[in-house]
């Protein structure tokens, strides 16, 4: 067998991963910081087994779909480094644009879920993989194979980036130079995308560019007195196996059901999590600008108190 330099590098880069997990699992221990436990590293474990087998399986489809698409492609990059910046810039955008969906489609939110279902960040979180998305990633990514872009190609620039993904899964480093916090996503950045706080929700969807959040209204910084809490907003009471994977299409199929009318069934499926027919719960924009209002009113009465000290001394 026959290894290209493709394979090389991606595996090199994956050993690199888990020599770095490995580190920082050992350090975790040796100064009790509780970053690791057992049972969450393995449930880590697990889901991403479960998502590399439904890779392995999705493999070829996806492969061939591209390949076929790729026969309409609209134009052609010949500079070889103009291709692969354009491939990666490209590959990343429609990346932010499936994550988005993930989180404000709560059909997509439900397979997405698993990812943000621990209440621990480290490096084996990026490994607590949304398990179903092989099964639809494939269809945000044609518009790059209508762009030029070959199949291996694509594939490949999904590896690298999803690596770089991986490595931002941590507590070990705080914030970096301005200008690259600016730019690239960081471990900072991440950790407050893995946030169950009201202001942290559904921010920071990027891969390695955090560009994209800051234009399109998605980004939200890492702030020292708002201080994280991991998982979800609500906890699934059953961590096993199965539940972990499927307790959120449970609760969107009981919702369904009690849903009065149709246009409230489909709403249940197509809008943000949180949306619900009768206004019992609140998607996270909501919940985000009755703190903000809260903040202000808070903000508001400070000064009125300040300034009548001043009047009265």
């Amino acid at each position: 067998m026959k290894f290209t330099g493709s394979d090389i590098s991606v595996g090199g880069l994956f050993g690199f991963v888990i020599i770095l997990t490995l580190v920082e699992m050992y350090f975790s221990y040796l100064h009790d910081k509780k970053i690791y436990t057992k049972r969450d590293t393995w449930t880590n474990i697990y889901l991403m087994a479960v998502a590399v087998v439904i890779n392995l399986g999705m493999k070829t489809a996806t492969f061939f779909l591209l390949e076929y698409c790729y026969q309409f492609r609209l134009f052609q990059i010949s500079n070889i480094w103009i291709y692969w910046v354009v491939l990666i810039l490209a590959q990343d955008f429609l990346y932010w644009f499936l994550h988005t969906v993930g989180h404000y489609v709560r059909f997509f939110w439900a397979m997405h879920v698993t990812h943000h279902s621990s209440e621990h960040f480290n490096l084996t979180t990026g490994f607590r993989s949304t398990v179903f998305e092989p099964l639809y990633r494939v269809f945000f990514y044609l518009p790059l194979a209508f762009m030029g872009f070959t199949a291996l190609d694509i594939l490949f620039a999904y590896l690298v980036t999803q690596i770089y993904g991986n490595l931002v899964h941590t507590q070990a480093v705080g914030k970096l130079h301005p200008w690259f916090e600016y730019i690239f996503v960081t471990p900072s950045h991440h950790r407050v995308h893995h946030a169950s706080n009201v202001r942290y929700l559904d921010k920071n969807m990027g891969m390695v560019l955090i560009l994209w959040d800051r234009w399109f209204g998605t980004f939200q910084e890492e702030l020292p007195q708002d201080v994280i809490k991991y998982g979800l907003t609500t906890q699934p009471k059953d961590t096993g196996p199965i539940n972990i994977i499927f307790h959120e299409f449970i609760a969107l199929k009981n919702d369904i059901k009690k849903a009065p009318t149709l246009i409230a069934k489909v709403k249940y499926i197509l809008n943000p999590p949180g949306w619900s027919h009768d206004g019992s719960t609140k998607v996270a924009k909501v919940m985000q600008q009755e703190l903000r209002d809260a903040e202000n009113l808070k903000d508001s009465e400070t000064v009125q108190s300040e300034n009548q000290q001043l009047k009265q001394a």
